[in-house]
């Protein structure tokens, strides 16, 4: 690691600490030369695959994406930006870990929704409702019914 004062390549580590999800590292260092002290952050980089888009056609795959869509959903909704990054984060460490080249944009769109369902309801039935792209109420009615309460569905069979 070169100083960024002097330049030198001589600079000693003085404190290493790893940040609360693990995913970086962040180091204190002193420079031998002109003892000029200075941080650094190491991130871990995932090797995240191809995006094959509904057309067939094949782009990089921006994290960016994500973390824009799941914003969206989750707009004015009582969840933390730290917790939608810690979800896309999540997003992404799954296509990582599948050691896949490629991926379809229609598989990232349900793991978009699975952790929306997991985080704010109504930010689910939101992306849900513009991903699907229903053509009726009957289908949008049906997403309803299911992350809905229960509790209409047993008083009709004579529950509680």
């Amino acid at each position: 690691m070169r100083c960024p004062s002097c330049g030198s390549p001589d600079t000693q580590v003085t404190d290493t600490r790893m940040s609360d999800d693990g995913l970086e590292i962040r180091r204190r260092r002193r420079c031998l030369a002109c003892d000029r002290r200075f941080k650094t952050i190491e991130r871990l980089e995932l090797s995240l695959p191809v995006v094959v888009k509904k057309d067939g056609s094949r782009s990089d795959f921006d994290p960016q994406k994500i973390r824009s869509s799941m914003g969206l959903a989750l707009r004015k909704r009582p969840v933390s930006s730290d917790v939608l990054e810690q979800s896309a984060r999540t997003i992404e460490e799954r296509l990582a870990a599948s050691g896949e080249r490629e991926v379809a944009s229609q598989r990232i769109g349900e793991l978009v929704m699975k952790e929306l369902r997991r985080l704010d309801k109504v930010a689910y039935v939101r992306f849900a409702s513009v991903y699907r792209s229903f053509e009726d109420i009957a289908e949008f009615e049906a997403l309803l019914a299911e992350v809905g309460p229960r509790k209409a569905a047993s008083r009709r069979r004579g529950g509680a």
